[in-house]
């Protein structure tokens, strides 16, 4: 039973995979070209006025808020256009009867998003080494906040995909929801460089979160907690990943 399980997985990601870098201009490429623009607009023109922040340089600072920025955007722009994909052609019909559990097709959808954002996270980690030198201060927090944050929104992305009934819906929450609060996580500015009103605002946004632990990874210093960071990651998944399997389980919006 678990080769019959694993088969099934390891088919389903495959699935997954092939189909992103089949088409490998679309998926891999904008997010390198945005973000090198981000670094010649924000780095370059703009950094020079701002000076320091937090002992780094502006350039330096934005980077790993740039590769969490192209991590979210990736994996959840993978996982919502890949399900709404399967359900509007009647594809995931086959799923839904195949002898195979709900968390297999969870896990099949998520590793595609999770291969997917890596890649991207890697080319822009790779284009921002043609500004600035490379920082680590702890590749196990990177790895971890890297792979919690893809995983996270690998599943936000799955559940757009299952509320969403046309390719329009798919749309409305990354434009109106995820950019918005990506741009206010502290991917170009230091929490603690805002009033104390805002600060407490802003720590509402669980992106915030996400970007002060992987910029923590990078550099060494962070306006939040780095155990709340990982402690709000892992929250959203256990609660995301279960309301995914709950919906899955039930075939809310997926059984005609």
């Amino acid at each position: 039973m678990f080769n019959l399980y694993f088969t099934a997985l390891k088919s389903l990601a495959a699935k997954e995979t092939n189909r992103y870098m089949r088409i490998w201009i679309q998926t891999l490429v904008p997010p390198v070209i945005t973000t090198s623009l981000y670094f010649v607009i924000f780095g370059n023109l703009i950094g020079g006025r701002i000076g320091q922040v937090g002992g780094f340089s502006y350039m330096e600072f934005i980077v790993p808020g740039l590769i969490m920025m192209s991590v979210i955007t990736s994996s959840y722009s993978n996982v919502s256009s890949s399900f709404f994909s399967q359900k509007f052609q009647k594809n995931i019909e086959e799923l839904l009867i195949a002898p195979v559990p709900t968390h297999v097709i969870i896990w099949g959808f998520v590793l595609g998003g999770l291969g997917r954002s890596i890649l991207v996270g890697g080319l822009v980690t790779m284009v921002s080494l043609f500004f600035v030198p490379l920082h680590v201060h702890s590749w196990l927090l990177v790895i971890i906040t890297l792979f919690m944050t893809a995983i996270l929104f690998s599943l936000a992305g799955l559940l757009n995909g299952i509320f969403a009934q046309s390719f329009d819906d798919v749309s409305i929450i990354p434009t109106f929801v995820l950019q918005p609060l990506t741009y206010l996580g502290g991917v170009f500015y230091a929490i603690s460089m805002l009033p104390p009103f805002w600060q407490a605002v802003s720590k509402v946004n669980p992106i915030v979160y996400m970007v002060s632990g992987f910029r923590y990874g990078f550099l060494g210093t962070t306006d939040i907690s780095v155990m709340w960071s990982v402690a709000i990651l892992v929250l959203f998944i256990v609660v995301l990943y279960a309301l995914c399997w709950y919906l899955i389980e039930k075939g809310r919006g997926l059984r005609s």
